[in-house]
């Protein structure tokens, strides 16, 4: 596992956006990623009341009222789509197949008396939009010239794991956003969707069917394909904590919560399951099966059982990692009975297998083994760049963003090794971890995020170092600001003072105090309220029923730092490290539950 201070930082990230730098000074507008072709003209193109969307067909229709809603969320008025007749001022989004030297993704902006979005796809000219938006953003005046606009790579990413610590939809939504704003179009999402068939393995940790439907919604709106990940054989105790009977089982007896038993057929029936259940929420076209640190802490030599099944199956010569790619390999081609590719974490290709992983398996390479990136390349894998310094761990180590831009970094700059060439590299992401769960809050996460996911967005799309000075990529990143319809989730929605508590026949009185990074502390006369109790993971109380009671007030305690999130006649209150709300026992206690388990509390404050 692996995830991503403060009031100055927050200060800066939720500040306005600032005018762009002079463009003489840049020669082409700003906007993230930069263009790299853009061709001056004489004039501009000036953003007016009278301005509409041009969009013949349905697909044009589709992006043009995506745009318009957007135009509307940034502050820029209601603006009609109509289907033809285009004058001055207006926007025309035009669609033309035929254009196939803009790919899949690339369009062509036209600035002149309108602006116009040529592309050979819908995704295409969806991109063109967001390039609208960002210099709108900077003002209505938009000067004159054409640039052509084409990703250099195919996968420009951000990975999630909201795997162990609950992780908020709203924070979810606003990082889809986001990503689509800065042209960024897969997000691989680690993370448990409750179970109907397998109800054992609801602990808490997941999101309901319903919930991801609308988070994969966005992202078909916004041209972000979302892939599930269910880490196995590996990193399994999120789903096999109550099942004993898969947990793989030592030479001593024990058994390992956490890793799947390969040689068992009900395990790999059991996660197979679970990659059905999960095709009923997620349409993407792969699957990630993680398969990283299977033998983290430990080694094959302690679990015999799994060199006796490689060898049953392969002969005599087979080592036990020829079990752990059997187990990949038999995935893989589940997957692809589905209609699904593959992808795998590199760290278990240790190169001790004889038996090869299956061709067209896509291996995101994060860490420095044996096997090496150009290795993997030349057996022709698609490869995508993981690398850990791109990673954000929440609590731990945050990349750092101004010493690769300062070196250029580009997705052919692996952990270990920096390939001369591109081809066989689909792309690289940035990746957030939750390894120390109340290290830090998910607003807190943020800080350090939006600079990663400019900079990587930067990377993948375009040339690794527009800007002469890290300052400069900054200020261009400051210019086009955050993607509209974007929250700011630091908003409190009532002023430091003193309430008193309503709910469920409890009542008690508190201090309410904003924190830096956009909670509250609840202070009582005996404390703030805590979450504390029951087994803790990742650091973390993650059990549901949880008391949460008065503590010794300590600011940098994030356990004791809550949301106040509005409902109807109040407020519930959510935990900002367990994402859990209060709810009230019959003994007046105060719990923390799902709120999908137990009605949550609603507070009136007085």
């Amino acid at each position: 596992m692996r995830w991503a201070g403060v009031l100055a930082a927050l200060t800066l990230l939720f500040t306005a956006p600032v005018p762009a730098l002079a463009e003489e000074e840049q020669g082409a507008p700003v906007t993230v990623p930069a263009l790299t072709d853009w061709t001056p003209a004489s004039g501009s193109y000036t953003y007016g009341r009278s301005a509409r969307l041009v969009a013949d067909d349905a697909t044009e229709r589709r992006v043009a009222d995506t745009l318009a809603d957007d135009l509307r969320d940034a502050g820029h008025g209601t603006v009609p789509v109509v289907p033809d007749g285009a004058r001055t001022g207006d926007i025309v989004i035009d669609v033309q197949p035929s254009r196939t030297s803009l790919g899949t993704e690339g369009y062509e902006l036209r600035a002149g008396k309108r602006l116009s979005v040529t592309a050979a796809t819908e995704t295409g000219a969806f991109h063109g939009t967001r390039t609208i938006l960002q210099l709108l953003a900077q003002g209505d005046r938009v000067p004159a010239g054409r640039t052509v606009d084409v990703p250099r790579y195919k996968e420009r990413g951000v990975g999630v794991c909201a795997c162990y610590i609950h992780v908020s939809m709203p924070w979810l939504e606003n990082l889809v956003r986001e990503m689509a704003y800065h042209k960024l179009n897969q997000l691989l999402l680690e993370l448990k969707v409750k179970s109907d068939a397998h109800p054992e393995a609801n602990t808490w940790g997941y999101y309901t069917k319903d919930e991801i439907r609308r988070l994969v919604a966005l992202g078909k709106r916004y041209h972000v394909e979302i892939i599930p990940e269910i880490n196995s054989p590996g990193h399994m105790d999120p789903w096999i904590e109550n099942r004993p009977d898969l947990q793989l089982t030592d030479s001593d007896g024990n058994k390992q919560p956490s890793r799947l038993d390969i040689t068992r057929p009900e395990a790999f029936a059991y996660y197979t399951s679970l990659i059905d259940e999960y095709a009923q929420v997620f349409p993407a076209t792969s699957w990630h099966m993680g398969a990283d640190e299977y033998m983290l802490g430990s080694d094959f030599a302690k679990y015999p059982q799994i060199l006796k099944y490689a060898q049953d199956r392969y002969g005599p010569d087979a080592t036990p990692q020829d079990a752990f790619i059997d187990f990949v390999n038999r995935v893989h081609a589940y997957a692809a009975g589905n209609g699904k590719k593959l992808r795998i974490w590199n760290d278990g290709l240790t190169g001790a297998n004889t038996v090869p992983v299956a061709a067209g398996t896509t291996v995101e390479h994060w860490l420095n083994v044996a096997t090496k990136p150009s290795r993997l390349r030349a057996q022709g894998y698609p490869l995508m760049n993981a690398a850990y310094a791109l990673y954000l761990v929440r609590g731990g180590f945050h990349s750092d963003t101004k010493g690769l831009y300062d070196q250029s970094w580009d997705p052919r700059s692996f952990e270990g090794e920096k390939l001369v060439s591109a081809g066989g590299i689909t792309g690289a992401k940035i990746s957030l971890w939750p390894d120390n769960g109340r290290g830090e809050t998910e607003n807190e996460v943020a800080v350090a995020l939006w600079p990663a996911l400019r900079h990587i967005a930067q990377a993948t799309w375009g040339a690794p170092h527009p800007d002469a000075t890290y300052a400069g990529f900054t200020a261009r990143a400051t210019a086009v600001g955050h993607a509209p319809g974007w929250r700011d989730l630091t908003r409190v929605p009532v002023a430091d003072g003193s309430y008193t508590f309503r709910a469920s026949g409890r009542t008690f009185a508190a201090e309410v105090e904003r924190t830096a990074d956009g909670y509250v502390t609840v202070r009582t006369a005996d404390g703030c309220l805590e979450v504390r109790g029951g087994r803790l993971t990742l650091n973390v109380p993650l059990q549901p029923g949880v008391e949460a009671a008065p503590q010794t007030c300590d600011p940098a305690n994030t356990l004791q730092r809550w949301q106040l999130e509005p409902a109807s006649g109040g407020y519930r209150l959510v935990n900002a490290i367990t994402r859990m709300t209060v709810t009230v026992t019959e003994d007046g206690r105060l719990v923390q539950y799902p709120p999908d388990q137990r009605a949550p509390a609603v507070w009136q404050l007085a």
